[in-house]
């Protein structure tokens, strides 16, 4: 058991990241298992390879997998999806049409004018007698 303080900081913490993780694996373990299910149920295959994505992402972003393997188990989900005869999903985003910019800008307030700054006055060294 630690003694000093920040020691028993940082086992709450580690704790605490402990459960977030495990929950996190937890999550990504179940979306691929729904994922096999659905490939070999012959069920909606576009949409849970669509969620066993996303949960893949959701554990690089908090860093439980690597990224590199993230992409390989990505690449995985593509090649089994397409052999179980799934077309694969669009995404909405891309077809989103681009927001259009105001007409006039927000009114904002003109920005102050700086006062030109001063040069410094050097003294000249006095001339000796």
């Amino acid at each position: 058991m630690p003694i000093i303080k920040s020691a028993k900081k940082r086992v709450r913490v580690a704790n605490k990241a402990a459960i977030r993780n495990s929950k996190t694996k937890r999550s990504l373990k179940t979306a691929l298992k729904s994922f096999q299910a659905a490939v070999t149920g012959g069920k909606d295959v576009a949409k849970a390879q669509a969620e066993a994505q996303a949960a893949i992402d959701t554990a690089v972003k908090k860093g439980v997998i690597h990224k590199n393997k993230a992409a390989r188990q990505k690449k995985a989900l593509s090649a089994k999806a397409k052999a179980a005869g799934a077309k694969p999903a669009k995404k909405a985003a891309a077809k989103k049409a681009p927001a259009k910019k105001p007409a006039k800008p927000v009114a904002t307030k003109p920005a102050a004018k700086k006062a030109p700054a001063k040069k410094p006055t050097v003294k000249k060294p006095a001339a000796k007698k």
